[in-house]
């Protein structure tokens, strides 16, 4: 399953690190950030909660860039 999530995120170098932070969480199978539009999109695993997954996609996101949002 795909879905897609407005972010809020200053620059291009920070929107890659929250795409890389998403691809690293367990449950998300691939992420794609696009600074422009300020969107990510995200496909789960198998099986898995988008929401609870989303928790620590952001949790893991905070982490390298801590001023972004992504709106749940």
């Amino acid at each position: 399953m795909k879905k897609t999530y407005k972010i809020d995120v200053d620059c291009a170098n920070c929107a890659n690190k929250m795409e890389d932070a998403a691809k690293n969480t367990a449950g998300v199978k691939d992420a794609t950030v696009n600074f422009m539009a300020l969107k990510m999109i995200v496909e789960f695993e198998e099986g898995q909660d988008p929401k609870a997954v989303m928790q620590d996609v952001l949790k893991n996101c905070k982490k390298v860039e801590d001023d972004c949002e992504i709106y749940l």
